[in-house]
């Protein structure tokens, strides 16, 4: 099939038919088709960038501006090193948690929610104590966070059969089915309790803490479905449960889905509180991007401006023998249309891992490996109302809101933390993964769909539980994620190819969420912080370890 009967496949099976279907079709509200810099990173596979106009000398350059670039810039300025850059190819930092506002409310345009840390996440824990969220010692047991940012129940609905239902594991149909769903619980909580000989959990967070056990490890080598038929567990609402949890995090669906990643998802999310349950989120109206703000606030304090934007850097070359000779970064600066050559001591990639196969010059063995991932594109879409629109029988609305039969992942309410009595303006932010096709389709329908398809397709789907959303919507932005985060697909977590990133480099080091397999912040965060405290001593910098 070529791209043009793809996509005509998928308007006529999507919302272009519903559409159609009306006389006369209705208006749609105004808004934009946003997304990251699509001309200037896929000029990378031919190159053809010109020479450099100059060359700036730093001794660690930081590529990516993204949660793991910006926690290894939040670890240096923490340990009063300045000499480093940190260089992004779009104009704002954070990645995939960024945000946007409007003067109803802030918003995110990706991840939106931060379970409680565990001990293990040290790292993240000393940097909400230092952002004021956590409060008190952050190796505690059980920290007191701030009430503002733990989410306000009620946190989670499901809308099934035409009503909305607590939680979003369905009501069981009958025992057989209940039978299923305790046996599934206890099969989590025994893994979430596991520890082996060193100490170390089952499923940890970040994943590097976690157990090395066997059994554990050969979980990386079947999907989560085929785990879950393994196990006898055949319950239709089961699946769909285990199926969304996958989506939800992974972009990609339970069949694709290494059982690893799958537990994982489950089973290393028991973080604890004083004054919060376990299954408690931290969040804010902008997503994640409260902890993207902190660290740029962080970092700005202690050293000045240390970032770059609008920077691609398309040649990342030398470092491979012994020497003090700088590696080489070369950025193509498209505002500017000139090419800036960074010669560096060090260098931490903190960019997507496939990026380096058209990248890294040299180094075939890291390119090989770069090319054994792949990535599942996101679609994430704003919606402002003038007012909460009428409900559907059944639970309260909750900060978040899915459909059993939804195309979508549902949507969360950016105003949710104001627990207004009489709800008024807010933001409504709808998500979408493309499990349901292959990656490239996905990709291809997001390059290609127009924001009116998109709007469409949202506002069909959403007048399920909301009759007379249109009526209410004053503006629909749609932000596409190509490439929004790499699919652990069985035998990438626990794979040589991934080992060779996660290893320690002489002086190029690697520090995205790509290094764990998964897109977590807690994962971008760890890898950030790790690569910043191995090139401590190549820097000649004191600090004790947040990581341990």
């Amino acid at each position: 099939m070529d791209r043009r009967d793809f996509l005509r496949s998928l308007a006529l099976t999507g919302a272009a038919a519903v559409a159609a279907c009306r006389d006369p079709p209705r208006a749609l509200p105004p808004g934009d088709l946003l997304g990251p810099s699509f001309a200037s990173a896929h000029r990378l596979p031919a190159q053809g960038f010109p020479p450099p106009s100059e060359t700036r000398r730093v001794a660690l350059a930081i590529v990516g501006g993204g949660v793991g670039g910006l926690a290894a810039g939040w670890r240096l300025a923490r340990a009063g090193f300045a000499d480093f850059l940190i260089v992004e190819l779009e104009d704002t930092p954070g990645g995939n948690s960024r945000a946007g506002r409007n003067e109803i409310s802030a918003y995110p345009w990706g991840a939106h929610y931060l379970p409680l840390p565990t001990s293990e996440a040290g790292a993240v824990r000393e940097l909400l104590a230092e952002l004021g969220v956590l409060h008190g010692d952050p190796h505690a047991v059980q920290p007191t966070y701030d009430e503002n940012y733990l989410c306000a129940t009620p946190q989670e609905r499901l809308y099934r059969h035409g009503r909305w239902q607590e939680g979003l594991l369905p009501i069981a149909a009958d025992a057989h089915e209940r039978a299923e769903y305790q046996r599934f619980a206890e099969l989590i909580d025994g893994y979430r309790h596991r520890r082996d000989r060193r100490g170390r959990r089952a499923f940890a967070l970040p994943m590097e803490k976690s157990s090395r056990d066997a059994d554990l490890i050969a979980l990386d080598r079947l999907s989560m479905r085929d785990w879950l038929h393994s196990q006898g567990f055949v319950s239709p609402q089961l699946h769909w449960y285990v199926n969304h949890a996958c989506c939800d995090d992974y972009g990609t669906g339970s069949a694709a889905v290494s059982a690893w990643a799958g537990i994982h998802y489950f089973a290393c999310r028991d973080g604890q509180a004083s004054n919060a349950s376990s299954d408690i989120v931290l969040t804010a109206p902008q997503g994640n991007a409260w902890l993207v703000d902190g660290m740029l606030r962080s970092i700005g304090q202690r050293v000045g401006e240390r970032l770059l934007t609008g920077a691609l850097a398309f040649r990342v070359a030398g470092g491979e023998t012994p020497g003090k000779e700088p590696l080489i970064v070369d950025l193509w600066l498209a505002s500017e249309q000139r090419t800036l050559r960074l010669l560096a001591g060090q260098v931490i990639w903190a960019a997507p891992v496939f990026l380096l196969a058209h990248v890294l010059a040299g180094r075939a063995a890291l390119r090989a490996a770069a090319r054994r991932y792949t990535y599942a594109p996101w679609l994430v879409a704003n919606l402002s109302l003038a007012r909460f629109p009428d409900d559907r029988l059944g639970a309260a609305r909750s900060w978040d809101n899915v459909l059993y039969a939804g195309q979508g992942l549902g949507y969360v309410d950016a105003t949710h933390q104001r627990m207004r009595v009489a709800p008024g303006r807010t933001v409504l932010t709808y998500y979408r993964s493309f499990a349901e096709l292959t990656p490239e389709e996905g990709r291809l329908l997001l390059r290609e769909a127009s924001r009116e398809f998109w709007a469409e397709q949202i506002l069909s789907e959403l007048e399920l539980p909301h009759a007379n959303l249109r009526q209410v919507v004053t503006r629909l932005d749609v932000y596409r994620h190509g490439h929004a985060m790499c699919r652990p697909l069985p035998g990438l977590i626990w794979g040589g190819e991934r080992a060779r990133f996660a290893a320690d480099g002489a002086r190029l080091r690697f520090a995205h969420a790509d290094v764990s397999g998964f897109s977590l912040f807690e994962e971008a965060h760890y890898r950030g912080v790790l690569a910043a405290e191995r090139s401590f001593r190549s820097l000649g910098v004191a600090s004790a370890s947040l990581l341990d």
